[in-house]
C-alpha cells in the first residue's frame, strides 16, 4: 500500500492547547486538516490522535493496538488506579473483566434500579423544603446505592467521606497541583480501607454476603489460580464503586437537558422514550474526552505508518458528534435513536468495542438503567421548579459541570 504522509501539528508540544481546548482539542485539528487522523505531540511525546467510526474500529483491533502503559501515570494514580483491568490486554484482559461483566446480570441490574429509586425517594424527603443541588445529591445517592449494592459494610454517617473520595478520583483526576494531589490521597486513603476490607473477607472475619459483589471481588482468582494480590483486589473493587459514583455527572446533564428541552420532556410517554432521551443525553454532553493505547507492532491503515509504541488517542465526544454519523450533531434530538443503527463503534461515550472481548466499559448498562430510573423518577414522581442559575459549562474542564450544579426548588413528591 502506497504510504501517505499523516497530517503533523506543527510545533513542540502541545500539552497546554490541549488543556486549553479541552473536547475540542482534536476535533480542532481535524477539521483544520480536514483528516481523521494526525500526529500532535503531548506531554514531549509523539501522539496520534484519531476520531471517526472507521478509526474507532481500528483503535479498538487488539491485534494492533495495547492498553498496556497507555493511559499517564498521574491518571492511573488517581482515576483507573494501578494495575486495574483498563490497563490489561489478551487473555489477563478478558479474564479480569469477565470478573465484571458476571455482575451485569438483569437481577443485579433490576436490584440496582430498585436501589436508586429507594435512595432518591430518601434524598428528596430529607431535603423538600429546602433547595437541592442536582449534582451533590447525586454524588451521595449514587454512592449509598454502590455501596448498598456492593455489600461493603459502611455507617451512614460515612457516605459523604465515601462519596468525596470517589469524586476526587474522577473530577481532578487531570488537574495539576493541589487539586490533583487531593485526588492522589483519596485514591490512597479509599484503596487501603477497601484493601483491608478484603483482606477481613478473605479471614472471614467480615460479614458479608457470599453472593455480593465485594465477596466476588475479594475471592477472584487469576489466570494461575492465585487470589488477586489484595492491592489489586482494591483498585478493582474502587473500578466499580467509583464509575457508579461518575454517573453523577450524566444525572447533572440529564437535569440540564429537562431545564433546555421542555419540548422533548414532554414526549416521555414509555420506557422506550426514556432510553432514548437519555442516549441522547449521553451522546449529546461530554463525559470521557478520550481513550487511550498504544501500537503493539507497525503497520499500514489507509496509507499511514502506525509506528510500534506510539500513544494514539481516539476522540470519543467527537465521534458522537461526528455529521458522518449523525444527522446535525450539534442539535439534542433524542429521537434519532429510534433508527440508530446500533455498531460498537458510532456511538462511544463510555469507550467503543466489544463488552466481552474488548475494553467497553463493563458498567455501560448499569449507566443507562441508573439514568432512566433517574429520570422517570424526577419527570414523573416529582415536581419541582429551577431556580435561576448559571448553567454553562466549560469544554476544557473535565468532567465539565455546569457552573450551578442544576439548582431545583419546591421539589415534592407527587401523591
Amino acid at each position: 500500500m502506497t504510504e501517505t504522509h499523516m497530517p503533523k501539528d506543527k510545533g513542540l508540544d502541545h500539552t497546554l492547547k490541549l488543556l486549553n481546548e479541552g473536547y475540542r482539542f482534536v476535533n480542532n485539528r481535524s477539521d483544520k486538516f480536514e483528516s481523521r487522523v494526525f500526529e500532535t505531540r503531548l506531554l514531549g511525546e509523539k501522539t496520534i490522535c484519531m476520531v471517526g467510526e472507521k478509526e474507532a474500529e481500528l483503535f479498538y483491533d487488539n491485534s494492533r493496538f495495547s492498553r498496556k502503559d497507555a493511559s499517564p501515570g498521574r491518571i492511573q494514580k488517581t482515576l483507573f488506579g494501578e494495575g486495574g483491568v483498563q490497563g490489561l490486554d489478551d487473555a489477563e484482559h478478558h479474564h479480569r473483566k469477565a470478573m465484571f461483566m458476571s455482575l451485569m446480570t438483569k437481577e443485579g441490574l433490576k436490584e440496582m434500579s430498585a436501589i436508586i429509586r429507594e435512595e432518591w425517594e430518601r434524598e428528596i424527603k430529607q431535603h423538600s423544603n429546602t433547595e437541592i443541588q442536582i449534582y451533590q445529591a447525586a454524588k451521595h445517592v449514587l454512592t449509598q446505592s454502590a455501596l448498598r449494592w456492593t455489600g461493603v459494610p459502611y455507617q451512614e454517617a460515612d457516605v459523604p467521606e465515601w462519596a468525596d473520595e470517589l469524586s476526587d478520583m474522577f473530577e481532578d483526576a487531570g488537574t495539576v497541583g493541589w487539586s490533583h494531589w487531593r485526588a492522589r490521597t483519596s485514591r490512597s486513603k479509599a484503596e487501603e480501607r477497601v484493601a483491608g476490607l478484603l483482606e477481613r473477607v478473605r479471614k472471614e472475619s467480615a460479614e458479608v454476603s457470599k453472593d455480593s459483589p465485594v465477596y466476588h471481588f475479594a475471592m477472584h482468582r487469576d489466570l494461575e489460580g492465585e487470589l488477586l494480590d489484595v492491592q489489586i483486589a482494591a483498585v478493582e473493587l474502587l473500578n466499580l464503586l467509583r464509575p457508579i459514583a461518575a454517573i453523577a455527572v450524566y444525572i447533572d446533564f440529564a437535569l440540564l437537558a429537562v431545564h433546555d428541552y421542555p419540548e422533548e420532556v414532554k414526549k416521555l410517554e414509555s420506557e422506550d422514550d426514556l432510553q432514548h432521551f437519555i442516549q441522547e443525553v449521553r451522546r449529546f454532553y461530554p463525559f470521557f474526552p478520550v481513550a487511550p493505547a498504544r501500537v503493539k507492532e507497525d503497520f499500514n491503515w489507509n496509507g499511514y505508518t502506525f509506528e510500534e509504541g506510539t500513544l494514539t488517542l481516539l476522540d470519543l465526544y467527537g465521534t458522537n458528534h461526528d455529521p458522518d454519523i449523525w444527522d446535525t450533531p450539534d442539535s439534542f434530538q433524542p429521537e434519532r435513536f429510534q433508527a440508530w443503527k446500533e455498531s460498537p463503534f458510532n456511538f462511544i461515550p463510555q469507550g467503543g468495542g466489544e463488552f466481552d472481548i474488548g475494553h467497553r466499559c463493563a458498567g455501560e448498562w448499569m449507566t443507562i438503567d441508573v439514568l432512566k430510573t433517574t429520570l422517570d423518577f424526577f419527570v414523573n414522581n416529582l415536581s419541582f421548579e429551577f431556580t435561576e442559575q448559571d448553567l454553562s459549562y466549560e469544554m476544557n474542564d473535565i468532567p465539565p459541570i455546569p457552573n450551578s450544579g442544576v439548582i431545583i426548588k419546591e421539589v415534592q413528591l407527587k401523591r
